[in-house]
């Protein structure tokens, strides 16, 4: 006479389903809201079952973390090897690192890998993840356009793991890593973080994941393609990683000459 019968319980991959969904629109939420959110859309469910599910899933809450650079104690530390190097080419020397993008309740996560001469960004990945596999991504592509004699980063985790090492020196890549601290070690791309943030991110409001996405893909084709570098003598990324040398201001004012009518008296700026 006390027994009551149990609601029908919704099957998991059908909850599954519905928490990506909910992942997508809102990554700030962490279990406890996106059990609020599965139970308004009308599954049954409790905080356990979606805590629970959302670690099978790896699914986790996008919220601020300070540090992108965790390092393991466990992984192999390499020797920094660009000390009094001279960087003459392309794809002699490649850097790679992680910043973080605020977007509504939340952040993102942005790798990119950058040809140090040219200054061209060669790969990157949004993730809401800090782990290898976005780096593993963004390297892959990278090396779709080219294979660097040496990459350098930092001692995060991401950058010390076997398979960022393995892909490495499956493709006879040396390895160097920044001494522990040292963020100039690694200031070409320290400098590419700060041109992304202050000439696009901050100038947007972003709410979701793929918004964010695809305003970066928008800006690193015109920052490859169309931004005029002030280190590569107004030059951009792209003519100078396909030239392999940088020309002087006054051969790209020559260019300019070449292909626009020039009317006597004009001012050159």
């Amino acid at each position: 006479m006390y027994y009551r019968p149990r609601d029908e319980e919704n099957d998991d991959a059908v909850i599954m389903n519905e928490l990506r969904e909910i992942y997508q629109e809102t990554p700030s939420y962490g279990y406890r809201r996106m059990t609020i959110a599965l139970r308004e859309n009308g599954f049954l469910v409790n905080h356990k079952k979606v805590f629970a599910l959302l670690k099978a899933a790896g699914i986790q809450a996008i919220y601020p973390r300070k540090k992108t650079t965790i390092r393991n104690q466990g992984h192999k530390i390499f020797p920094y090897l660009l000390r009094d190097v001279r960087i003459e080419r392309p794809n002699q020397v490649w850097q790679v690192d992680i910043t973080y993008i605020k977007i509504r309740g939340g952040f993102i996560y942005l790798v990119c890998l950058i040809d140090v001469f040219s200054r061209k960004i060669m790969g990157w990945k949004v993730s809401t993840f800090l782990d290898t596999a976005p780096c593993l991504e963004a390297l892959n592509s990278a090396l779709q356009k080219g294979i660097p004699e040496i990459v350098n980063s930092d001692q995060g985790c991401q950058f010390t793991s076997d398979a960022w090492i393995e892909t490495l020196q499956q493709n006879e890549i040396k390895i160097s890593l920044d001494g522990k601290g040292r963020w100039a070690d690694n200031v070409y791309v320290e400098r590419l973080w700060r041109t992304i943030k202050y000439e696009m991110v901050h100038l947007h409001s972003f709410d979701t994941v793929s918004q964010a996405r695809d305003a970066l893909a928008r800006y690193i084709t015109f920052y490859n393609a169309r931004r005029y570098h002030s280190k590569l003598n107004y030059h951009t990324p792209d003519v100078i990683f396909s030239k392999k040398i940088i020309p002087t201001k006054e051969e790209l004012f020559e260019v300019f000459r070449s292909s626009q009518p020039y009317h006597s008296g004009a001012s050159m700026i």
